[in-house]
């Protein structure tokens, strides 16, 4: 009688045939990228606040279909997303002003890097992430808001433009244990950036 030895199985990879769309995280950051050109040249003026508000954290949805969901999030002082993931959604984003520092949980500690204007990153299923705004830099002036120098001193809100898809429809948070790992706090359904 032969006996079968039991492999196991290969760790499951991200492939074009496990992923949840057709979009992949390259076309995300090219979705991103272009979304920030659209919103410098006026494309979305009408869905940007009258003045941004240096403390509360603001969103505009600028896209949406069945595969993708396209965001403008301004970013304050202060704030922050928590731990998080996106659930069963790839996601992108692209700095438009300011600067972001995001805290990415790497298996075992938080790595953080920080994202200046026209950098990108992008988000694989299972990323875990707390951003936040990183320094006091105004938004650009001719987003259709007030020339925000004099109507909101320094610090103002970073800007960034987000894609995720297929469009979010849940977020888990998490939190670190003393045994460096992660716990997860609570799931969230929702269709709307953290």
């Amino acid at each position: 009688m032969t006996s079968t030895i039991s492999r196991p199985e290969p760790a499951l990879r991200h492939t074009a045939a496990n992923l949840p769309t057709r979009l992949r995280p390259a076309d995300l950051l090219r979705i991103t990228d272009q979304g920030v050109a659209d919103v410098l040249d006026g494309h979305y003026d009408h869905l940007l606040p009258p003045t941004w508000d240096p403390v509360e954290r603001w969103s505009a949805r600028l896209e949406s279909d069945d595969d993708l969901d396209l965001w403008l999030i301004s970013w304050t002082p202060d704030r922050s997303t928590d731990l998080h993931d996106h659930a069963g959604s790839l996601g992108a984003l692209t700095v438009l002003s300011g600067a972001l520092r995001e805290y990415r949980w790497t298996g075992h500690d938080l790595a953080v890097r920080i994202l200046a204007a026209g950098d990108q990153a992008a988000f694989p299923l299972g990323w875990v992430h707390d951003v936040q705004h990183h320094r006091s830099t105004p938004p650009p002036a001719g987003l259709g808001a007030p020339d925000l120098a004099t109507a909101h001193p320094a610090p103002g809100p970073t800007l960034s433009v987000h894609a995720y898809s297929p469009p979010l429809t849940a977020m888990s948070f998490y939190e670190v244990t003393d045994q460096r790992s992660l716990r997860r706090t609570r799931t969230e359904l929702t269709d709307e950036p953290e």
